[in-house]
């Protein structure tokens, strides 16, 4: 994928370097801001709104924000934000060593569907609860769990459908990697995991998607907030946040 690749929006590891890439049409300058540094990295503008960087002084952990202009705020698209929906991003490598290689998902028609609130399942109210009551749930007879929303929103246990962070896994119960060992556990006990998303609004609080372009449309109206511009001008800012692919780069 390029370099303003929208699935690509963030702070990623590739391998060998940090790649970061920020969709702020408007803006004159970005910066990537390193906390644990204090070290500014420069962000070049590319086409169509998109400003890109490589670095190797990022680590894994490292605390940040980007800087639009002469502001500062946390990533919209972080994997993580360990301080809450106001505080600093941080810098993730997404790495696993899955061990679910050889399952193979019961038939849809087979599915016995528990809908599971991470934040209320077990007395941890995390992933790791869990994951320790996969013995409960297999002798319930469940084929296949549905997480609630679990893209970081406000506070440390909620519904889940304010998330203001699509791409951050709420970071109160354990964040990407104990998702992926929840995932990874299920898939080893023969359980299918499905993931409840929320990609047409995020929530009022932390959500700073409006300080870097154009996210937002009024084409639409939801019962739930200003709905995401998947199909309106600039558009291709967005369109990597479902299934729709926006066309358009006016």
């Amino acid at each position: 994928m390029s370099k303003t690749g929208i699935r690509q929006l963030g702070v990623q590891y590739n391998g060998a370097l940090w790649e970061i890439r920020v969709w702020a049409p408007n803006a004159k300058n970005v910066y990537c801001m390193l906390y644990n540094m204090g070290v500014e990295i420069p962000l070049e503008q590319q086409a169509y709104g998109y400003w890109y960087a490589e670095s190797d002084l990022i680590r894994a952990g490292d605390l940040y924000r980007i800087r639009v202009d002469d502001n500062e705020f946390p990533d919209p698209l972080s994997r993580s934000q360990p301080e809450g929906v106001h505080g600093p991003s941080q810098a993730v490598d997404l790495a696993f060593s899955w061990t679910d290689q050889d399952y193979q998902p019961p038939q849809q028609s087979d599915f016995i569907i528990y809908e599971l609130h991470v934040g209320t399942f077990s007395s941890s109210h995390d992933f790791d609860g869990v994951i320790k009551k996969i013995p409960y749930l297999k002798n319930l007879g469940i084929t296949a769990i549905e997480i609630m929303p679990v893209a970081q929103f406000p506070g440390e246990r909620n519904w889940g459908y304010d998330g203001v962070f699509p791409f951050a896994v709420q970071h109160s119960y354990g964040g990407a990697s104990e998702l992926q060992r929840l995932v990874n556990a299920c898939h080893e006990a023969g359980i299918a995991v499905i993931l409840d998303v929320v990609y047409n609004h995020v929530g009022p609080e932390g959500n700073y998607f409006a300080q870097y372009g154009a996210y937002f449309t009024e084409k639409y109206l939801t019962p739930w907030g200003d709905a995401l511009n998947y199909d309106d001008r600039f558009c291709h800012g967005t369109a990597g946040f479902g299934s729709q692919q926006c066309t358009d780069v006016v």
